[in-house]
């Protein structure tokens, strides 16, 4: 059986977006201070701790995947608002023609 029109569970996409927002801080948080843990490690990796500076490889290697992927997130965010919008404003666009 094909369905007439279109439909999306407004409030559900909503707690999607807002799940993907959060995510995103979260990530961007993590980034942060993956990012100062490398500077502190390069610094200790001067005075002689060769442990040190292979953890500071190590954390330099997984910082830029979770910076990436903290973008990601914040697009999804802004991709599913914009669904929301587009389908609010189209069906109220689209109503005002049968008035």
């Amino acid at each position: 059986m094909a369905q007439d029109g279109i439909y999306m569970d407004v409030p559900a996409v909503q707690n999607m977006a807002d799940g993907f927002r959060s995510a995103g801080e979260v990530l961007n948080g993590v980034s942060t201070a993956l990012e100062a843990a490398i500077m502190i490690l390069k610094v200790t990796a001067f005075v002689g701790l060769v442990g040190g500076f292979a953890v500071e490889h190590f954390l330099s290697q997984i910082q830029p995947k979770v910076k990436k992927l903290a973008e990601k997130c914040d697009e999804l965010n802004l991709d599913l608002i914009g669904a929301i919008i587009s389908y609010r404003d189209g069906d109220e666009s689209g109503s005002k023609r049968f008035r």
